[in-house]
C-alpha cells in the first residue's frame, strides 16, 4: 500500500488549545482529526461524541483528537469564532479544534478543498509518521475505529521511538553479552 503524507491544515483560529497546531508538530503521535460543523447534525448526535470518548479512552501520549470546523453552508449561523466557542462550551469539547480558513475561491473552506473532503462529518486517521491512514464521511462505528486507532498506536509504537534498548535494531534484539 502506497502511503500519502497528510496535508497540512489551513486553520484561521485554534480554540481550546494556546499554541497553534500543525502535523509537524504531532509527529509520534496518532492524530484524530473530526472535522465538523456546529449545525450538522450527524456531527453533533455522532461524530463529536465519538471523539470525546477517544480522547477520553486512549493515553494522550499516543494520540491526539482535534477538531476543524470547517463550515460550507450556513456561514451566517456558525461562521464566527465566538460562536463556535460558546458551541465548545455548551457541549463540554475541551480538546483543540481549529477553524478551517475560509475559501480563496468557491465557497470551500481551505482545507476541506486540499483534502477534497465529502463533507461533515469527516473522520481523519494520520499516522506516527504523518501518513494519512483513513478519510471516511459519515458515521463511523466506534468498535472499528478503535481498533483502527489501536492498530495505528501498536503498528508503528516500537520503530517510531528514537531509543529503543541497547542491542535493538530494526531487524531484531541481541541478548547482551556481558
Amino acid at each position: 500500500m502506497q502511503l500519502k503524507q497528510a496535508k497540512p491544515w489551513q486553520v484561521s483560529h485554534w480554540l481550546n488549545t494556546k499554541n497553534p497546531i500543525t502535523l509537524e508538530n504531532l509527529l509520534g503521535k496518532v492524530v484524530l482529526l473530526e472535522v465538523f460543523q456546529m449545525l450538522c447534525p450527524g456531527c453533533v448526535s455522532h461524530a463529536l461524541p465519538q471523539a470525546m470518548r477517544v480522547a477520553q479512552a486512549f493515553n494522550a501520549a499516543d494520540i491526539a483528537v482535534i477538531g476543524l470546523h470547517s463550515v460550507f453552508e450556513h456561514h451566517s449561523a456558525q461562521g464566527s469564532k465566538e460562536a463556535l466557542s460558546a458551541f465548545l462550551r455548551e457541549y463540554k469539547i475541551d480538546f483543540p479544534v481549529g477553524i478551517d480558513a475560509p475559501a480563496t475561491s468557491g465557497r470551500l473552506p481551505q482545507t476541506m478543498t486540499s483534502y477534497g473532503l465529502q463533507g461533515t462529518p469527516t473522520t481523519i486517521l494520520i499516522d506516527r509518521r504523518g501518513n494519512l491512514r483513513k478519510q471516511k464521511f459519515g458515521f463511523e462505528n466506534d468498535l472499528v475505529l478503535g481498533a483502527e486507532i489501536m492498530s495505528l498506536i501498536l503498528e508503528s509504537k516500537e520503530s517510531f521511538n528514537q531509543t529503543s534498548p541497547s542491542g535493538c535494531d530494526d531487524i531484531g534484539c541481541a541478548i547482551p553479552t556481558e
